[in-house]
């Protein structure tokens, strides 16, 4: 049975889309803002995610972000906003389909099943630990001993492309295009800096990492 994640503050919605899509066969998890989105996301095996962009507590996008940091759930967007812009932004952000209100329930009936072909279940865990240091993909957060450690956006965009690609080596060039954009994939000067602040901010000792791995004139690598 296909477990669908709905986000919607309007109780109406909510419900009768509660009804009906139990009526045809799906579990569904009702969330009526971004935060409890998030949160079922991680206690609940979701297959598609129908979601509002207008949410009472956060943004759409952001919750897009938020699911987008770790899992790759198929994610519909179901919005009265009807500009273009709009949807750029959306399928931009990691949405996979765009919905505009009203909407008809055959419609969005075939869109879910069309999503639930091509997706899955979530692609990994919210929550990657290690001895030192514990990274939250969904809510972008790395704590170390308890202990909330900032980071610079630009750090962050390196440990996560790093953290959800664990024991795998990771390209200088790849690192480099996606967190910098193509036009610095040969700048490997700063990714040596870099890494060299986020070794300093969660490795118990910089000099000698255990999970900031460097692969010699290659990349770098994750490891547990």
């Amino acid at each position: 049975m296909t477990t669908v994640l709905i986000v919607d503050d309007e109780p109406q919605i909510l419900r009768a889309l509660q009804i009906n899509l139990h009526a045809h066969g799906y579990t569904v998890v009702p969330a009526a803002n971004g935060t409890t989105a998030l949160a079922a996301a991680q206690t609940h095996a979701i297959d598609v995610v129908v979601l509002d962009l207008g949410l009472p507590d956060m943004d759409g996008l952001d919750v897009i972000s938020g699911l987008r940091g770790w899992s790759e759930v198929p994610i519909i967007v179901l919005s009265a906003r009807h500009g273009s812009h709009d949807k750029v932004e959306a399928l931009d952000a990691g949405a996979d389909d765009y919905v505009t209100k009203p909407f008809g329930l055959d419609e969005l009936l075939a869109r879910l099943r069309a999503a639930a072909r091509r997706g899955g279940s979530q692609a990994s865990q919210p929550l990657v630990t290690t001895p030192e240091f514990t990274v939250d993909l969904a809510n972008k957060q790395v704590s170390r001993h308890g202990e909330a450690v900032r980071l610079t956006p630009t750090e962050w965009n390196v440990l996560e492309l790093l953290v959800r690609n664990p024991g795998r080596l990771v390209s200088q060039a790849q690192i480099l295009s996606e967190v910098w954009g193509p036009a610095y994939a040969k700048e490997t000067h700063y990714l040596r800096v870099y890494m060299a602040q986020l070794r300093r901010k969660l490795e118990v000792d910089p000099a000698n990492p255990v999970h900031l791995l460097t692969e010699a004139g290659m990349g770098y690598r994750f490891a547990l």
